[in-house]
């Protein structure tokens, strides 16, 4: 990700914009593409450090002169390519969302009781999911049982039966409730 950041930088600057135009028709030193880019050397040389540090562009030194070529590589990369997250960021994203996760069970549950509702609607599908664990799948329970399982939890066992419900999380039908693969 942070490759990709840094050729966003580079292609954010005109005169690097023009460099990698120039360099694209053929390779080229600095003196030349700064005389093509009315430019001074130092400032030709500045973006060509910036446009290698991103892995745009490599130089090799031929003769007398620095040459500096594009680096096809990179070009070919859509743009898909170069937004799309890795494993790692996928994985720290996740580490994140269950310490999130935990934090808010944390501030709800006490004792393995709910303490309250949250309102805000994130908050409170994570505390509706935490209290379904309670439920096992494939299995029917009749509204009694659903209600004397919620009700070890929290005293308001009919709003919590309803929210489940709603957030589908559990089904009911004529009478008899179900655990979602939710």
């Amino acid at each position: 990700m942070e490759k990709s950041i840094l050729i966003f930088k580079c292609l954010a600057d005109q005169s690097r914009i023009n460099i990698i135009n120039n360099l694209i028709e053929t390779p080229m030193y600095v003196e030349l593409l700064a005389e093509r880019l009315k430019l001074s050397p130092s400032t030709v040389s500045f973006h060509l450090k910036k446009l290698e540090e991103a892995g745009m562009v490599y130089s090799n030194k031929e003769q007398y002169y620095v040459m500096y070529y594009i680096n096809k590589e990179i070009f070919n990369l859509s743009l898909l390519d170069l937004v799309k997250t890795n494993a790692s960021d996928e994985s720290i994203q996740e580490e994140r969302e269950e310490e999130y996760r935990k934090k808010v069970v944390d501030s709800f549950f006490q004792y393995g009781k709910l303490k309250s509702l949250p309102v805000q609607q994130k908050k409170r599908r994570i505390v509706l999911e935490e209290i379904v664990k309670n439920f096992e799948h494939d299995k029917l329970y009749m509204e009694k049982e659903v209600n004397i399982i919620i009700a070890d939890i929290n005293d308001d066992f009919c709003t919590i039966r309803r929210a489940l419900i709603s957030e589908k999380l559990m089904e009911r039908e004529n009478g008899v409730y179900k655990r979602t693969n939710t």
